[in-house]
């Protein structure tokens, strides 16, 4: 059954956030996928090879003919164009017509935009609708994250 993860971001941005995610991802041996707007897949396009002195995430966007070869894919739009086991949501973006077809789901808001907490608990009403199972995370005081 996918599991959607709901991210609920408290003093701490996307960029900060999602690095990370997507290295744990990677290590499980999983592809991803990141759905936002289009101006932030072009600025994570630059974040992801510079986020840390010591490392970069192998990444792509969707207009790139290398699409289905890439780890960590970028986009704007539905599709799955390199068969991630895992998508990410962000800025708002809809829970996949094929949520099912995830391992997991993983939706990111910012806690301090109540536009964003509000679309979140949509998302949430529709994944517990679709009978996916849904879990809230948020960080604790050294910054991990704790299911809530």
């Amino acid at each position: 059954m996918t599991e959607v993860y709901f991210y609920h971001l408290q003093n701490r941005t996307i960029e900060a956030t999602l690095p990370s995610l997507l290295e744990r991802s990677i290590e499980r041996g999983w592809r991803a996928v990141v759905q936002a707007s289009e101006d932030r897949v072009e600025a994570l396009d630059a974040h992801l090879w510079t986020f840390r002195d010591d490392s970069f995430l192998p990444h792509g966007t969707d207009k790139e003919t290398s699409a289905a070869d890439q780890p960590v894919m970028l986009t704007s739009g539905p599709g799955n164009p390199n068969q991630a086991a895992i998508r990410f949501l962000i800025d708002g973006a809809p829970l996949p017509e094929d949520a099912s077809a995830y391992e997991r789901i993983a939706v990111l808001f910012d806690g301090d935009d109540p536009d964003a907490v509000a679309m979140a608990r949509e998302r949430w009403s529709a994944a517990k609708a679709q009978g996916l199972d849904v879990t809230y995370w948020q960080p604790d005081d050294q910054g991990r994250w704790r299911k809530g």
